[in-house]
């Protein structure tokens, strides 16, 4: 047995790694080590900094409901205050002392001993009881495959990396991606350009952003009176959540509602766009909701400015100095930015090696059998590990939905492995089936299903064409299931 042994070992210093570690240490764990790669905490909003980075859903609604934060300057956040409130969180409730950073996992394995061993970049191992995986759903940076793209002569940014020190001002650039990403970004950096080609491949839904600033006479209410800020993120959840389960889960039944948001985003760029044809390359060919969708009021209007160019033929090679599409058309550029995204499925499920009970390898496992966790936490084979970004463990629209129903899950789980004595657990098998095939059922009804998604490329959807990311459920459904999941579908020793 190796002289240390942690309580637990958290993998990820974001906002679900914060949430556990705070879980933990509520529950007495408190000899906890975050591991994260990057030189800080915030996952997603420590490495993203380009230009227009916002939340993209209210920020009443992005926060820890235990730590309202009543000083947003806007309705919809920048990122700099989110990682502001990252940090405020991490240091009020003391677990910032516990993360190292620029500390690389490669892979952890359980040993029979009841402890999990964590291997770090450089050789270093560490051990812990419990072994939980924070690392984010928007983690693992997706480069795209594009021929020459290693042969550009000019300057090549990825929205993940943004370097500040490079001057825009005058250059012809071109982006490659039209997710939520690049709808935020084109907007900001279009006016410094000399010219800009937005290449897409993959329209996107946007529906109006009903964004202002928060008055600092409102801002010092809700500091005085929290009643009032929870008054208001309870409406802005409400509106999330019929978006999601009525729009998206329960197409089926619900496809006037999905309907009438599109006729609201058609509405919303036809007002907005002047040129019919630019307009008929922005408007999407798939179903409302098969691809996360965004808001925007700045996004559309770009495309009438005399410097941006939308091009919709696929690019056939990169050379030195620009982009040859399919038909031969070379745009002769300076400077490339990638707001290509993030791969999911292909690195992120796992984000490293995780070998469980006799040589299980959890993503060969989530490859060959179908990527699955009961209650979007546990795998069975993974004895006091818990993925808190799993297959079906997405819930709802804010991702603190998703991050408390699991601190709610963590809970109740190990005061039963306290109660008991237990010094492991692990998911049985016939809880963890069917979990599987309860949430197969549920996502016959959604837009997923029967929508038009062979065209949308959503990340929702694996390299097996399944929509296996979010949990076809209410978030009611998931916080009642974390409080109250049979004991029984764990085995204790």
């Amino acid at each position: 047995m190796p002289d240390t042994i942690h309580d637990a070992v958290i993998v990820g210093a974001g906002f679900g790694g914060i949430g556990a570690a705070i879980q933990l240490r509520r529950l007495g764990r408190d000899d906890l080590v975050i591991l994260e790669r990057e030189s800080d905490l915030g996952g997603t909003w420590h490495v993203n900094r380009y230009p227009g980075l916002a939340v993209d859903i209210p920020s009443s609604t992005y926060s820890y409901s235990f730590e309202p934060n009543p000083y947003w300057s806007r309705l919809y956040a920048p990122g700099a205050e989110l990682k502001a409130y990252a940090t405020h969180v991490a240091e009020k409730y003391d677990v910032r002392r516990h993360m190292r950073f620029d500390a690389v996992v490669e892979g952890a394995v359980w040993d029979d001993d009841g402890h999990w061993t964590v291997n770090l970049a450089g050789g270093e191992r560490l051990h812990a009881r419990l072994l939980l995986t924070a690392t984010g759903f928007l983690s693992q940076p997706a480069f795209p495959q594009i021929d020459g793209i290693e042969s550009f002569a000019g300057t090549v940014i990825h929205t993940t990396r943004w370097d500040d020190s490079i001057d825009l001002d005058g250059r012809r650039a071109a982006v490659i991606g039209t997710g939520a990403t690049a709808v935020q970004l084109i907007p900001e950096i279009a006016p410094r350009l000399a010219e800009l080609t937005v290449y897409q491949r993959t329209a996107i839904w946007v529906t109006p952003k009903g964004d202002r600033a928060i008055p600092k006479r409102v801002q010092r209410l809700y500091a005085r009176v929290p009643l009032a800020q929870r008054v208001v993120r309870t409406i802005g959840s409400g509106i999330l959540e019929l978006i999601m389960v009525a729009g998206v889960l329960n197409y089926r039944r619900t496809k006037l509602l999905n309907r009438s948001v599109e006729k609201l985003a058609l509405r919303h760029l036809a007002r907005q766009v002047k040129d019919p044809e630019t307009r008929r390359k922005l408007t999407p060919d798939y179903t409302f909701g098969c691809k996360r969708p965004t808001f925007s009021n700045t996004y559309f209007p770009t495309f009438n400015r005399d410097n941006v160019h939308l091009e919709t033929t696929p690019i056939a090679r990169i050379e030195p100095h620009g982009i040859v599409t399919a038909d031969g058309t070379k745009t002769e550029i300076d400077t490339l930015v990638l707001a290509t995204g993030f791969n999911l499925w292909d690195t992120n499920f796992p984000a490293f090696e995780v070998i469980g009970r006799n040589g299980k390898d959890l993503g060969k496992f989530w490859r060959d059998q179908q990527f699955q966790a009961y209650e979007g936490v546990a795998v069975p084979g993974f004895p006091n590990f818990v993925s808190l970004n799993s297959p079906y463990s997405y819930s709802g629209l804010s991702y603190f939905t998703t991050i408390e129903s699991q601190m709610k899950h963590l809970k109740r789980l190990l005061r039963e492995v306290d109660r008991r004595g237990a010094a492991t657990f692990e998911v049985t098998e016939r809880a963890n089936r069917q979990f599987l095939d309860r949430m197969t059922e549920r996502l016959e009804g959604s837009v997923f299903v029967n929508g038009s998604c062979a065209t949308s490329r959503s990340y929702y959807f694996n390299q097996h064409g399944m929509a296996t990311l979010l949990r076809p459920t209410s978030t009611i459904n998931a916080f009642r299931e974390a409080g109250s999941f049979p004991l029984d579908d764990y085995a204790y020793a």
